[in-house]
């Protein structure tokens, strides 16, 4: 499995995961936050909760099979680029597996 985590402009999310979910991706989750990379945005102010200028963010994570990946990712940046600089960055990690709350189960015994 693959972990993606894509940190986008705000203005592009509902456009990113609409065209994911279209694509079969259902389940993923969103955290809004304040980016502090190289680029600025236009609108960057000081934060209120740190002692650094930011710029407003979303963190959106999903999980999926590796031939999936990118296709996922594919979909996130068709959807999450802008003409201007700043559109963020994806990142794709290895899941060596996951496990149900509930039952304690892992993940990888649901897919055999």
């Amino acid at each position: 499995m693959k972990e993606i985590k894509a940190f986008i402009k705000p203005n592009r999310v509902q456009k990113t995961i609409e065209a994911l979910s279209d694509a079969g991706f259902k389940s993923m989750t969103l955290s809004q936050g304040e980016g502090t990379g190289r680029f600025k945005a236009k609108g960057a102010s000081p934060s209120l909760d740190f002692h650094i200028t930011d710029s407003p963010v979303v963190k959106l994570e999903l999980v999926c099979q590796n031939e999936e990946a990118k296709r996922a990712i594919d979909i996130i940046i068709e959807n999450g680029k802008t003409p201007t600089p700043g559109d963020g960055i994806i990142y794709l990690s290895n899941v060596e597996d996951a496990f149900q709350i509930k039952t304690g189960k892992s993940i990888k015994q649901f897919q055999k």
